[in-house]
């Protein structure tokens, strides 16, 4: 029986081209800093995010985080870290943290590539989508927790009730 041969590609793929034509797509605002750094900002329902991306080529992971625009007062921290707590139990990829030196909440994950030649097109959707989506479910949580002074219980019970209709 003849052996069978075939090329490896052997070329890293950057994620970070991938992201950026999934912004051009979409027509949002964006930096390409360098091969490993891209910061895009993206209009949603309730604020605008500040979307940032890293890839790490020693470790072939790439890092992104979703920051909403707002900040924590310190003295409304501890509520918020309660707040992340019950948040994150509601999730299945990434989880919500916050940016202590400025109270900045945001949506964080790691895609961990190493032996692959890159994520596909699709990965990289479902990663922005996913974030955004997320973003927008508990951005009310959080006003909540901040500006109205509730309890984490109750701004996660808020943020999922599923409306129906329009007003």
């Amino acid at each position: 029986m003849p052996a069978l041969e075939f090329a490896v590609d052997t070329h890293k793929h950057n994620p970070l081209d991938l992201i950026e034509q999934i912004v051009e797509g979409n027509d949002w605002t964006f930096d390409r800093r360098s091969d490993q750094e891209l910061a895009v900002q993206v209009p949603g329902t309730w604020c605008d995010y500040s979307l940032y991306f890293a890839w790490n080529d020693e470790i072939e992971a790439m890092h992104f985080t979703c920051a909403f625009d707002m900040r924590v007062p310190q003295e409304r921290r501890t509520p918020v870290y309660e707040l992340l707590a019950r948040v994150n139990e509601k999730l299945w990829l990434g989880h919500f943290g916050m940016w202590d030196d400025e109270g900045l909440p945001m949506f964080r994950h790691v895609l961990p590539m190493r032996a692959a030649n890159g994520p596909t097109m699709s990965q990289m959707e479902d990663i922005v989508e996913t974030a955004l989506y997320e973003c927008e479910r508990f951005y009310p949580a959080f006003q909540y927790v901040i500006w109205g002074g509730r309890t984490a219980d109750d701004a996660v019970a808020a943020a999922m009730v599923d409306t129906v209709g329009e007003a």
